[in-house]
């Protein structure tokens, strides 16, 4: 089996592993749609008082809250990523076997993430959207074109979510129990990405801030593709570097653990 086709059987591994969950899965579109509609009238009472803040309309307020909501499990912005199995694999040394497979372990791992993702997307994500499209007034786009680019906005911001959070995970090699590391990441990107308020909203030299930060690649830039507050070509370079950035420095730094494994307990 060629390369390619040994991380596509990965991916789809790792979608058919999520579709099995389906008791979850309807538990999390639950979840999910009520998290929303919280958001949703918090924001209309915010916008109410401030209307046209950060740049948006009601309409594209209420947009980005289900876009949150369809991203949360998508890009494991607050935990349940493959970074949780690697962080227990490499306690446990388990890892040790994941090394001696003919397979390169960041690939096999973002393989079976992005296998993940899209499943989250459809089958947590997309009901709660056409929930709050269905119920509220949101703004969604007439032209395929935007579309199109919202998606490959998306598929950019998987990676830049799997680099974070590799780079989470492989601290438990130094760590042994990488939990606190998980948490403190969790709460920087619940914070950092959007997923409380959109970043145009925030003042000053703190939005300049946390819109530079690679967080703000998850949530706010395939949002304001889809919103027409972002060009297309400049949010791609943006995710694209931070993507590369990060991929890289979990390259050095898987390079770097790998050379000093420790089996827990043996």
């Amino acid at each position: 089996m060629g390369a390619g086709r040994l991380y596509a059987a990965v991916a789809a591994g790792g979608f058919r592993r999520y579709a099995t969950y389906r008791a979850a899965t309807a538990a999390g579109v639950f979840t999910n749609t009520v998290f929303g509609l919280i958001l949703v009238y918090t924001y209309r009472a915010l916008w109410d008082e401030k209307p046209h803040l950060g740049g948006y309309d009601q309409a594209q307020a209420m947009t980005y809250v289900w876009l949150g909501q369809a991203f949360l499990s998508t890009l494991a912005l607050g935990g349940g990523g493959v970074e949780d199995e690697l962080m227990e694999r490499i306690r446990t040394g388990d890892v040790a076997i994941d090394l001696y497979r003919p397979a390169d372990l960041q690939l096999w791992w973002l393989a079976a993430d992005l296998g993940r993702a899209f499943f989250q997307l459809l089958g947590r994500g997309l009901i709660p959207f056409l929930f709050g499209a269905l119920c509220f007034p949101l703004y969604l786009p007439a032209d395929v074109g935007t579309w199109a680019a919202f998606l490959v906005a998306v598929a950019l911001a998987m990676l830049v979510g799997f680099g974070l959070r590799y780079l989470v995970a492989l601290s438990a090699f130094w760590l042994l129990d990488g939990t606190g590391v998980a948490q403190m990441a969790w709460l920087a990107g619940f914070f950092c990405s959007g997923m409380l308020l959109p970043l145009n909203v925030f003042p000053g030299t703190l939005g300049e801030v946390v819109r530079a930060l690679p967080w703000s690649s998850l949530l706010q830039a395939p949002a304001d593709i889809l919103l027409g507050h972002g060009d297309p070509l400049p949010t791609y370079l943006f995710q694209a570097a931070w993507a590369a950035a990060l991929l890289g420095a979990g390259r050095l730094l898987q390079s770097a653990a790998t050379r000093r494994v420790v089996v827990q307990g043996g």
